[in-house]
């Protein structure tokens, strides 16, 4: 046995446990850090060969383990822009040179710019909808921009489609005389009549009159075919009992088409197809509608409607969803998707490389990112107005050090035993 041997063994205990220590020290020092993880030390021997009679000790070496994958406990706080994430994944974040890394820190704040960035400086980056609804990019970041929440000014949207269904009376008499689709100065009784709102480029409200006549009544085939007229509200006659004739008469008719029904009264598609597509004159918009949604039952006449776009109405307030969509709400209360947050997450993040800031990225032995959104494919749910707190648990860090200390305490009495040993050989020569 080698008395230098055994001061070695003794001052790794010593090492082993100040990287203990250090670990502990960081968990306490971040136990009130949003979504921070835990790490922990691992300690594994170190052997050296001996032989008969003449034992070698050999040491201890640690290693670091994160607990990236464990959830932390959420609370609720009053501000919207602060965001938990209930169950697996990462928000994708870009440091202030630019470099995408991945966080469980949802405390977001709006910058100047109106960008969320958390206190650490990260900025939270998501899809667009400028182009229409976003794809994700499973492997990689392309597309990503800041999510930006100051949603300032007017917006406008012209309607460009929408859908209309209901119920057309299959008891309804067939009309021969005065179409609606002829616009005369004297319409025929059989026909029902229903409105829509749709909007034009300036954001102005355009209201459409749909004019439902029976035309044909069942035949060996078919149940009735109905005759759908569309005309502009403000085109009507002021006077008189009837709001026909439109004006003016040439172009009065902004739409029209016919809807034929099977026997069982739903539409038949073979020779109706439901469509309907409105060409107005005055703001030089086009709205395609989808009426397919009607059947021909023997019940009352109804109808709901649905057109998109959206009138000139400031932005009052922006939230965000658990599937991530971020919507800015206006002052008439309705709702725009502006953002998709997406979430991120790897094979194994326990084994990512810890970043200051409490931010990660991947590397080799973690995996490769995979990238999706909220409430798909495994991923979890995004909580707004609340943060996922430490996963540290004080109790059992404080146990840790303790034991470290002693540690500590029993390899330094090894050392010093160590010592003194060599201060005998030493004096064995006096």
């Amino acid at each position: 046995m080698s008395i230098f041997g055994s001061m070695k063994t003794a001052v790794s205990g010593m090492n082993a446990q100040a990287n203990r220590l250090s670990t502990v020290s960081d968990n306490i020092a971040n136990a009130n850090t949003t979504g921070y993880k835990a790490v922990s030390t691992a300690f594994s021997s170190l052997v050296l060969p001996s032989t008969s009679g003449n034992y070698n000790s050999g040491g201890v070496q640690t290693s670091v383990r994160q607990s990236v994958s464990e959830q932390g406990d959420i609370s609720y706080t009053t501000s919207s822009y602060d965001l938990a994430i209930s169950g697996d994944g990462f928000f994708i974040v870009q440091s202030p040179d630019g470099t995408p890394v991945l966080t469980r820190a949802g405390d977001f704040t709006k910058d100047d710019e109106g960008n969320l960035v958390n206190s650490a400086g990260y900025t939270l980056m998501g899809y667009s909808y400028d182009a229409g609804a976003p794809a994700v990019v499973v492997n990689g970041f392309s597309g990503l921009v800041p999510i930006n929440v100051m949603q300032s000014g007017l917006t406008a949207i012209a309607s460009t489609t929408g859908t209309f269904s209901g119920n057309l009376n299959s008891n309804a008499n067939v009309a021969t005389t005065g179409l609606p689709s002829s616009n005369p100065a004297s319409v025929t009784s059989d026909t029902k009549q229903m409105s829509m709102v749709g909007y034009d480029k300036l954001g102005n409200t355009v209201q459409y009159d749909f004019y439902f006549t029976k035309t044909a009544g069942a035949t060996p085939t078919t149940s009735g075919t109905w005759e759908v007229a569309v005309f502009r509200h403000a085109d009507a006659a002021t006077g008189g009992t009837s709001s026909f004739p439109y004006t003016p008469a040439a172009s009065a008719l902004v739409g029209s088409t016919n809807l034929t029904y099977d026997l069982n009264g739903k539409l038949d598609t073979t020779t109706t197809p439901g469509a309907l597509t409105i060409t107005d004159p005055v703001t030089g918009g086009s709205i395609a509608m989808d009426l397919s949604g009607f059947t021909q039952l023997a019940s009352g006449f109804s109808g709901t409607g649905t057109p998109n776009g959206q009138a000139a109405s400031p932005v009052k307030s922006v939230t965000i969803d658990k599937d991530g969509t971020v919507y800015a709400k206006y002052s008439d209360g309705t709702s725009k998707p502006v953002y998709r947050v997406p979430l991120a997450t790897v094979a194994s993040p326990d084994n990512m490389t810890l970043m200051s800031g409490n931010v990660y990225s991947a590397n080799g032995q973690s995996g490769v990112t995979v990238t999706g959104f909220p409430q798909t494919n495994g991923f979890g749910s995004i909580q707004s107005g609340a943060l996922e707190s430490s996963n540290v648990d004080l109790a059992g860090e404080l146990t840790e050090m303790i034991e470290s200390q002693r540690s500590y305490t029993a390899n330094s009495k090894v050392f010093q035993t160590g010592s003194d040993i060599m201060d005998v050989l030493v004096n064995l020569k006096r």
